[in-house]
Parts: C-alpha cells; structure tokens; sequence
C-alpha cells in the first residue's frame, strides 16, 4: 500500500498541472467542436481531464531521473544526478520475454510479492490509456488502444534510456498488453451499461436534443 500511495503522489505532481493547462483550452476546443456541429458534454469533458491526468502521471514516474548517492556535502546534499553510463548497452534489454523468464525464476524462488507487484504495475498503470481513448472517441477498436499503449510505452521506454532507467522490450509488450485489457474493459462498460457508456462521446449539435448520436 506505501508503495502505491508513492506512485499516486509522484503522479499527481505532473498530473495536476497538465489538469490545469489542458482546462484552460476548454473555451477553445469548444469553438473548435461547434465549428465541426459537435458538443461535449460535462462527462465527456471530465474523461478528457482523467485520461490527461493518467497520461501524464505515467510519464511523471517512468521519466524521473535515476540519482546515486555519493558522500559529500554542499547545500544539495549528497545526492546528485547520474550522468555518465558504464557503457552504451547498460540497462538496456532488446531480446523479448527475457523478463518474463525472470520472472519466472524469481517465483519459483520465493520472490513472488515483488514479482507479482511489478508485473500486474506494468499492466495495471497502462489500463486507463487503452480504457479512454475507446470510451472517448468513435470508432473504437482494440488496435486503437494498443496504439496509443505502445507508442507511449515506446516514447517511455526511449526515454528512460537518457535518464540512467532500465530500457526493456518487455515493458512495452507488457504495457500495450495493459492498454489492450482497458479496451476489454471498456467492452465490459458498454455491454452492461451502454447508455453511460454512450454518454462520454461528442454528440451532434442538432441531435442533442434527442436525436442520434454523431461522430
């Protein structure tokens, strides 16, 4: 739980600002669907914030900066920034589902909680960009979700090699598999409640008074 609870605050830290920022070009993403005969509604507008907010708390914790610690003083403490690599391939892994056989080994050596924990993140974290970009947008299809998943997994991933973080191809398997089981959940969300579900989409102008939905 301290574990989650740390994650959640260092993702609030990018998440609110963008919150704020993205808000306050509302009056102008409003023109801009009228322009088109579209109109977003307050549930509709409250997802957009949630999936920004997930969006960029994600990159706030996957592209925080890796630190040593080295014994000496000074106004910053003994903390300072690693900015040399041991070589160009440290920390980096392109073979796929070599992690997922350490994984394995770890289980099958006692280190299950740990283990578990980091795989069920991986997937866990990417949920909501597979999740909202279907709820949000017509024309949803799993390929939409695991598009949006991979590629920010890839940006992620190439990023975290420039920060000193572990670069891992099976990150991104497992963060667009993440993306993907918030596509199926989605699919739980329409099939059981499909007018709400329905409710998150832009409508038409003329059809918001009882009409058809548009895209």
């Amino acid at each position: 739980m301290y574990v989650i609870l740390k994650y959640l605050k260092e993702m609030l830290v990018a998440a609110v600002p963008a919150a704020i920022v993205f808000s306050c070009f509302q009056p102008y993403r409003r023109r801009a669907l009228n322009a088109m005969g579209l109109r977003s509604n307050l549930l509709r507008e409250t997802g957009l914030i949630l999936f920004i907010m997930c969006l960029f708390g994600v990159l706030a914790v996957t592209l925080c900066p890796v630190y040593m610690v080295r014994q000496q003083g000074g106004v910053w403490g003994d903390v300072l920034l690693l900015t040399e690599r041991p070589s160009w391939m440290s920390n980096v892994n392109f073979i796929p589902f070599r992690m997922f056989v350490d994984y394995w080994q770890d289980l099958t050596q006692g280190g299950g909680l740990f283990t578990v924990i980091n795989f069920l993140g991986n997937l866990a974290v990417f949920v909501p960009l597979g999740f909202f970009p279907a709820l949000l947008w017509r024309g949803e299809s799993w390929r939409r979700s695991a598009l949006v998943g991979g590629g920010t997994s890839l940006f992620v991933e190439a990023g975290q090699y420039f920060v000193m973080r572990f670069t891992d191809i099976d990150d991104v398997i497992l963060n667009t598999l993440g993306a993907v089981c918030g596509y199926w959940l989605y699919l739980l969300v329409r099939r059981f409640v499909p007018a709400a579900a329905e409710k998150f989409k832009c409508v038409k102008v003329e059809d918001s008074c009882g009409g058809t939905p548009g895209d």
